[in-house]
């Protein structure tokens, strides 16, 4: 009796162990929220000092999670997007500006929907897409729903649903729409695995009342900034409703810097959305996977925007699509706790101009060096003819990325860069 007893809680916890080895290496659902112009200083645990304890969703995901601080994008809309779809930097897939917006095409670039749907993922989003060529359909997404309007879209009376334009009678909130929309797909496949993209318009402007907007108040992108976060909260609560959390990963981030930016703990950050300083490009990066990723911890790797397609892709048990360059770099391992194998830099780009950057350097395409070691707060030039030795050999490693990757015998566009 005491052999058998012991025979069956061996087995009992073999089948235990087993499944928790099976679900950890399942393919988890993907939910990518970008947030429009929501820089370091609009999210309280970056430090924010306007936004300290006002962004509590947002929060609680990196509370819970891995908070990255040197996460980094294009600093615009169109090419943040285009990077973190094509997992190609700009002079390969075109997007330079938002003004070159139609250069990339899906039947020319790769995708990462389309990569996931390949493996098996139902591919939904909802959101802002204006400055992506052709529809998300032909991205790769099964389902989508986004805006018809050139320039903000928050209180309208229509929207465009997987092709079809929907007419309101009134203007409706089209931030709870898209909610409406994201909430329904995640209830209606929450048995096999999806990918959703929620790339909100909040809180690009033009700034506009939110639902929760008090009737005399006048501090409108203070409510948008408070209805991101709320939109987040919502999502969270949903995935815990539906029991899928411990499978999900959530990650969140900003587009690029903030068109507002603020203070630090006190310091104000150097630049914002539309330069090539750290306010405009150095955004907001957490990753929530329950049980999975590490509760709390700070990640101080280099990340860009182009890494988003290596990294869903190999969680995915996707393959890349062959005969392309990709840019791609995956931090899936810094999501599961593990050190990886960081990147030893990045590469930057708008326009005409670009820079490639490590921990502590940057060097820009004109060779000006930058010590970053006060980043995001300051950038310290250094003189050519500086006789450090540490400055010299960053030149030299900067230089031989530059020069590897070779930007100015890729795709150009001699357009100024206009905001939009």
């Amino acid at each position: 009796m005491k052999t058998y007893t012991l025979t069956l809680l061996a087995a009992l916890l073999l089948c235990a162990f087993g499944t928790t080895v099976t679900a950890a290496n399942a393919k988890p659902n993907i939910i990518f929220i970008l947030t429009d112009d929501e820089g370091l200083s609009d999210v309280g645990c970056y430090g924010s000092d306007r936004f300290k304890g006002k962004t509590p969703n947002i929060d609680a995901l990196a509370a819970t999670g891995v908070r990255f601080t040197h996460g980094f994008a294009p600093p615009l809309c169109c090419p943040s997007r285009t990077t973190l779809t094509t997992g190609r930097y700009l002079f390969r897939n075109g997007a330079l500006t938002n003004t070159s917006s139609h250069i990339p095409s899906a039947k020319d670039e790769p995708s990462v929907a389309r990569t996931l749907r390949q493996a098996g993922y139902v591919t939904g989003m909802a959101g802002k897409w204006r400055q992506m060529k052709d529809t998300p359909g032909d991205w790769g997404f099964d389902e989508w729903l986004t805006d018809p309007s050139g320039t903000g879209w928050f209180w309208e009376k229509s929207y465009i649903k997987n092709g079809q334009t929907i007419e309101t009678p009134e203007p409706v909130y089209c931030p709870d729409v898209c909610m409406d929309f994201t909430l329904d797909f995640l209830r209606r496949h929450r048995d096999q695995p999806f990918y959703f993209y929620f790339p909100t318009h909040l809180v690009h402007g033009e700034i506009h009342r939110t639902p929760d907007s008090k009737p005399d108040t006048k501090k409108f992108y203070n409510d948008d900034i408070a209805y991101a976060d709320k939109q987040v909260g919502q999502l969270v609560a949903e995935l815990d409703k539906l029991g899928l959390r411990e499978n999900t990963l959530i990650v969140f981030s900003g587009d690029n810097g903030s068109v507002h930016p603020d203070k630090i703990n006190g310091r104000m950050i150097d630049g914002h959305k539309h330069t090539l300083l750290e306010g405009g490009s150095r955004v907001p990066l957490i990753a929530n996977w329950k049980g999975t990723t590490p509760s709390g911890k700070v990640v101080n790797d280099l990340v860009d925007f182009s890494d988003f397609f290596a990294t869903f892709a190999e969680l995915g048990q996707a393959k890349l699509p062959e005969g392309v360059t990709f840019d791609s770099h995956s931090f899936a391992p810094q999501l599961r706790g593990e050190r990886g194998n960081p990147r030893e830099w990045v590469f930057l780009q708008l326009g005409a101009d670009w820079y490639a950057r490590d921990p502590g350097f940057k060097l820009m395409r004109n060779g000006e060096l930058f010590d970053m070691s006060d980043a995001p707060f300051t950038q310290k030039a250094i003189p050519a003819e500086s006789s450090s030795i540490e400055a010299k050999a960053a030149r030299v490693r900067l230089q031989a990325v530059l020069d590897k990757l070779s930007p100015a015998t890729g795709k150009t566009d001699s357009a100024s860069p206009k905001k939009k």
